[in-house]
């Protein structure tokens, strides 16, 4: 594990608790309730039984380094669950507001090692990285490598190089390929048996079947990053790569078995856009967005959604044009619902919101806890409260009876089962009430969200329309060159300008950049983008340009 200050002198679980104490009376204005005092103390105590002090402490560390240096950071996955997360400033998500469950983080009855993935400004995510290489060492500090396998149409493709067999018969090959399908399985498809009567074909399509599923060729890993106490040269094979940084030599699979601990720095090119937008306005900062905007929900309602991480494609536009939300709590919804599974409880959420359905519970008991949602369970934090309000559960015994549920553990949720009716019994409910709710969030176990990651993903998609919606000219900008080289992206967008009444003015030599520039109110469109000219002569005009008014 990685240690923040190995310093023999250095108590580890003090500072931690002293950060805690003094970033929740911040984040509070020195007026913290008593339920968030108790809530942090549990936290805490987790966290120093389970030996992660030091973990915390290093992503306390990183994600202060960037918001000091001006890199937008936003939290992904259950880590906003956590109150002690919240006050050291990992995450911006007070998670006793939203009933978002530690346990279902880091939960000492099921034994993991700490998951805090984190999202940072895509263009300035490496900065991060090399903050954390330069504090921890370059020996202590590696990427991770991945392998691409050779699959049915790449080995194909590959080898009709080799054979030297004609492009024109390789892709009348391919067209009758199952992207779903092995080349064995292809076999049975009575064209492609057909077309292998060609002895060229046939002789380079059973060479391919020896070769199908190989390695092909090693990449790095998107986002993880390993960070150790020790030399890693001593524990996992490492390589150098082009830019003299280590790549362990080992998959991701592994890591975790040899006790060392992988950290994932994502970056999110939506913040990037946030980021750039916010530098345009200069009026307002990211935390300050407020989240009860009438105009922004009202964006919303009319679908006008293009460029709004996660809520963009069609099918969930439909959506949100007929569930009409106007509060952030139906969009974190709107995240969770819009999957395969849960997809099918969008009609009755939707009526049941709109009041053309009534809402039902199985047992009144269960109102506090799916009231929220209109009585229609979408988190596996909801499954994790109904464990604990009728059968007595602790959120952590909860939490492994919705880790075997949506798993499938038949012995194991035969075992819950029990206990589940035991407690429930105990706790003065009927057995046929007690046998019923558990059917019930077993059904839902399958299609159950994490709560946390909704929240934290619908909360960007929401400040993301605000600045559409306020900003349009500085959003359509910023989006545009977040799509420089997607024509077919570049296209709609185009388009959504003209609906936005974003006016778009052809350049200049004496006007243009590499890319989409606002002069005078208008958006001015990049040089590059011409045909012929692309960025590189682009960038010497400009540059040219440029030497013309200095000299």
């Amino acid at each position: 594990m990685p240690v923040y200050n190995d310093d023999s002198n250095f108590d580890e679980k003090k500072y931690l608790v002293d950060l805690c104490v003094y970033g929740l009376k911040k984040r509070l204005n020195n007026n913290v309730p008593e339920s968030y005092v108790i809530r942090l103390k549990h936290e805490i105590d987790i966290i120093i039984k389970m030996g992660f002090c030091n973990y915390f402490l290093v992503v306390w560390d990183y994600v202060k380094y960037a918001k000091k240096n001006g890199i937008l950071v936003g939290p992904r996955g259950s880590a906003a669950s956590s109150l002690v997360s919240y006050s050291l400033g990992i995450t911006d998500v007070d998670p006793m507001k939203y009933d978002l469950l530690f346990e279902r983080f880091l939960n000492p009855q099921r034994i993991t090692m700490p998951d805090i993935d984190m999202d940072f400004d895509a263009e300035k995510r490496y900065k991060v990285i090399d903050y954390v290489k330069e504090k921890y060492g370059l020996n202590r500090v590696c990427e991770i490598i991945t392998f691409s396998n050779l699959l049915a149409k790449q080995v194909i493709r590959d080898l009709a190089r080799i054979f030297d067999v004609s492009t024109f018969k390789v892709d009348n090959l391919l067209k009758n390929f199952d992207d779903k399908k092995s080349l064995k399985e292809q076999l049975l498809n009575s064209s492609v048996k057909k077309m292998l009567d060609d002895q060229e074909l046939r002789k380079m399509y059973e060479v391919a079947l020896h070769l199908e599923g190989l390695k092909r060729h090693t990449s790095i890993h998107a986002a993880g990053i390993i960070i150790s106490s020790k030399d890693l040269r001593n524990y996992v094979p490492l390589t150098l790569n082009s830019d003299g940084i280590y790549i362990c030599g080992y998959t991701m699979n592994y890591i975790e078995d040899l006790g060392l601990l992988k950290m994932d720095f994502l970056g999110l090119k939506n913040l990037t856009i946030i980021d750039k937008v916010l530098c345009r306005v200069n009026k307002i900062k990211f935390n300050d967005i407020p989240l009860d905007d009438k105009k922004t929900y009202d964006l919303f309602a009319t679908g006008d959604l293009t460029g709004i991480f996660q809520f963009e494609t069609m099918g969930m536009r439909k959506f949100i044009t007929e569930l009409k939300p106007d509060n952030i709590n139906d969009l974190i919804a709107a995240v969770a619902l819009f999957r395969p599974g849960p997809i099918d409880n969008i009609p009755s959420y939707i009526a049941r919101k709109h009041g053309k359905e009534k809402v039902t519970y199985v047992n009144d008991c269960l109102k506090s806890i799916l009231e929220p949602t209109y009585g229609i369970i979408i988190y596996q934090e909801q499954i994790m409260q109904i464990a604990s309000k009728m059968a007595g559960f602790s959120y952590g015994q909860a939490d492994v009876l919705r880790r075997a549920m949506s798993k499938k553990k038949q012995d194991v949720l035969l075992a819950q089962k029990d206990n589940f009716i035991k407690g429930s019994i105990k706790n003065r409910y009927e057995k046929k009430t007690a046998l019923s709710v558990y059917e019930l969030i077993l059904k839902f176990a399958n299609y159950g969200f994490n709560k946390a990651h909704s929240v934290c993903y619908a909360i960007i998609g929401y400040k993301i329309a605000y600045l559409k919606t306020h900003f349009p000219l500085e959003f359509m900008c910023e989006i545009l060159n977040n799509y420089i080289g997607v024509s077919s992206k570049t296209k709609t967008l185009l388009n959504e300008c003209k609906r936005l009444d974003v006016e778009i003015i052809k350049p200049t030599i004496n006007n243009t950049s590499c890319n989409y520039e606002i002069i005078e109110g208008k958006i001015v469109y990049p040089l590059s983008m011409i045909k012929g000219i692309g960025t590189l002569t682009c960038r010497q005009i400009v540059d040219e340009r440029v030497a013309n008014i200095l000299f």
